[in-house]
């Protein structure tokens, strides 16, 4: 049986915002998917994105879930019944996307204070509650190599105008200013294998890689089937994800993504990156 959430971990997302739960994947597992993310037919599907320095990250982000060794990351038991647990029992959760995020030592950038309701309302998703990030770590994260920073509390503030910030979207810098007065500032530091759920109102950042090491992660975001949006094209977000075992990640080997429906950077408009 797939761990299920304490309802104490239960209170605890929704209370700041954002919830640890570490080790979720093993070591064997992240390293088969560190070894994937860096081969060719990941990277050259990715697009680069520039911060106020000129410093870039690179990011993969396709829709729907299939059999490779991503999909069954995102589709898997544990993954699954967690977002279910988050987002109740109110419809059945869907996978709206992934994307590998690749800061690379010393050149990897930063990110603004953002949420990533303040995108996907652009999209046309009216309930934020129904939505949920959840970021995979595949190498650590630490404070020198620009591990995700989050403002606890801060999604009960609901969502702020966003605007463009170099090639960014950022949240406005006055509502920023005054977030940060009054919420605590958490770095969310990781081991490979843990992984950081948190809310679309949550507000977060990053800073750029400073560090000889690599901060190298997978997000995903999910959305609840009833959560219907009117201008967002892509229908991954509305078909309720076909769970897959625990142990299909190991047993089916390194499975590469064929076919997938990948975002180009020249249709990056409303999707958050971070």
């Amino acid at each position: 049986m797939p761990r299920k959430l304490s309802p104490e971990e239960v209170i605890s997302y929704h209370r700041d915002g954002y919830l640890f739960v570490r080790q979720m994947f093993s070591a064997e597992e992240t390293q088969l998917l560190l070894r994937l993310s860096l081969d060719e037919s990941i990277t050259d599907k990715g697009f680069d994105l520039f911060d106020q320095e000129g410093k870039k990250t690179r990011l993969t982000l396709w829709f729907t879930p299939g059999d490779d060794s991503f999909g069954l990351m995102s589709r898997s038991e544990r993954m699954v019944h967690a977002v279910q647990d988050l987002l109740g029992e109110e419809g059945k959760v869907c996978h709206f996307h992934s994307k590998v995020m690749q800061k690379q030592p010393k050149t990897g950038g930063a990110w603004e204070w953002h949420q990533d309701y303040g995108y996907w309302y652009k999209n046309g998703f009216l309930y934020p509650e129904a939505m949920v990030s959840v970021m995979v770590a595949l190498t650590e994260g630490t404070r020198l190599n620009g591990c995700l920073q989050v403002l606890k509390g801060s999604h009960k503030m609901q969502r702020f105008e966003h605007v463009f910030i170099g090639e960014q979207q950022g949240a406005d810098p006055d509502f920023v200013e005054h977030s940060l007065q009054r919420c605590e500032l958490v770095y969310a530091e990781v081991e490979p294998g843990d992984v950081l759920f948190f809310h679309p109102n949550l507000l977060h950042r990053s800073d750029a890689n400073h560090s000889d090491a690599p901060r190298w992660s997978i997000i995903s975001a999910y959305n609840m089937d009833y959560n219907v949006p009117f201008r967002e094209k892509n229908t991954s977000c509305i078909t309720p994800v076909q769970v897959a075992p625990d142990t299909a990640l190991l047993e089916s080997g390194a499975r590469l993504p064929e076919g997938r429906d990948f975002l180009l950077k020249e249709n990056e408009i409303t999707l958050n990156v971070k």
